[in-house]
């Protein structure tokens, strides 16, 4: 009957040489950083302002990114293994990134370069929001070839079983799930701000990007895999907890902007 389902047995690596493996993941990785800064390269050009300025900003969006979601992944997910262990934190080449730890990553990140680069918090966020959105797009993509982060048994057609993970029973591939919702977020976020310009009150972009896309995740949750054992127990898993607060501050920061934009009419 598992012909009645897709039989996903996709190795994760693309090539290898001299001891040195390449892998989807990684190359989807880099590809969100490729695309993003040539997306915000048209955005500062469009708004006159300069590629350095877009460098700086690429170096901290990078920097906290990767180290958000390394941190994020061993405090939230494996706390006592890694605060037992120090040294596997640094270890990053053996998996492990938390989107949400990356999200914190990236806020902290770009607070600090809106403060050194006086360019105000929120207007960074309604911009790069737009690339991150994408992001989330090619790592869930990442994912997919990763055989990981796949859902509960489900009986429906489109069900995958994941050979090389040793699953023999059709999972929902919550991967595809995500990765295509990422995608609807950013081209509803992109065109969003191409109609709109710098005329959208600061703030609107990076709410509607926090409510879409953690409540996304939120749902999704439902029917994926338990990470870690301690979620075995929770009505909530870590992720849908981690969600609830990102949509909150979300739903302020779009009150905050319509209200701002309803008092300037």
């Amino acid at each position: 009957m598992l012909l009645n389902y897709i039989n996903w047995d996709v190795s994760p690596d693309i090539i290898s040489f001299w001891g040195i493996t390449i892998r989807y993941y990684g190359v989807l990785f880099a590809m969100s950083f490729f695309f993003g800064y040539l997306i915000m390269q048209k955005i500062f050009k469009k708004e006159g302002l300069t590629v350095e300025l877009l460098d700086k900003l690429t170096v901290y969006m990078a920097v906290g990114t990767v180290l958000g979601a390394r941190l994020g992944h061993c405090l939230f997910y494996q706390p006592d293994y890694y605060l037992s262990n120090p040294f596997e934190i640094i270890k990053i080449w053996r998996g492990g990134l938390a989107s949400h730890g990356a999200a914190v990553g990236i806020l902290i990140a770009l607070y600090y370069f809106s403060k050194k680069n006086k360019k105000p918090f929120l207007w960074i966020m309604d911009r790069i929001v737009i690339v991150v959105a994408l992001a989330g797009f090619f790592i869930r993509t990442g994912n997919l070839m990763n055989s990981e982060i796949y859902g509960n048994p489900t009986d429906m057609p489109w069900g995958f079983v994941f050979l090389r993970d040793g699953q023999m029973i059709p999972k929902h591939p919550t991967q595809i799930y995500e990765a295509l919702s990422y995608l609807l977020i950013f081209i509803l976020l992109f065109t969003v701000y191409n109609r709109k310009g710098t005329q959208i009150r600061h703030g609107l972009l990076f709410s509607i990007f926090l409510i879409l896309l953690f409540s996304v995740r939120f749902f999704i949750e439902f029917i994926k895999e338990v990470q870690v054992d301690f979620e075995q127990e929770m009505a909530l898993n870590m992720g849908q907890w981690l969600s609830i607060p990102f949509v909150i501050v979300g739903l302020f920061l779009l009150y905050r902007s319509l209200k701002i934009q309803a008092v300037l009419k």
